[in-house]
């Protein structure tokens, strides 16, 4: 089984030095800085559109996640910043991610949006989509444990 942590969140789990939750405005007005009017309002219609036709292990893992199953609640596809995260708990300041085959090109890409949303005060677990589709349990483990941390 493959999983990786954006952001270095296992080594901050162990030492502790995750960035502290900001503000609710401070974190409004950090989500949009750096984002036109056209492009958010292309973001959320996108976003719209990816929660009304999720890919089998989004739905999966969704299903895992949804209705306060952890003790958390989450939301799904959700503009940060001028990203789309797939699943975030904003109270655990949490955002996971189902990577599908085509992130192996996309590692440079993904390592400067985790560090966007680290510096937003987000810890990022990456989640292997064949991970999620053949061990759900375990994908499911690892995003109770990324919760408590």
């Amino acid at each position: 089984m493959s999983v990786s942590y954006g952001g270095g969140l296992a080594q901050s789990l162990r030492s502790g030095d995750c960035a502290r939750p900001l503000s609710r405005a401070l974190e409004a007005h950090l989500r949009t800085r750096t984002v036109s009017v056209k492009r958010q309002a292309l973001l959320v219609t996108r976003a719209a559109e990816m929660r009304a036709a999720p890919s089998p292990p989004e739905q999966l893992l969704w299903a895992a996640l949804t209705n306060g199953k952890l003790g958390v609640s989450f939301r799904r596809q959700v503009p940060v910043a001028g990203y789309i995260c797939d699943f975030v708990c904003a109270s655990r300041r949490l955002v996971v991610e189902v990577d599908g085959a085509h992130h192996v090109r996309r590692r440079g890409a993904d390592a400067r949006r985790d560090e966007c949303l680290r510096r937003l005060g987000y810890r990022v677990l990456r989640l292997e989509a064949r991970v999620v589709l053949r061990q759900l349990g375990d994908a499911v483990g690892l995003v109770r444990a990324a919760l408590v941390g």
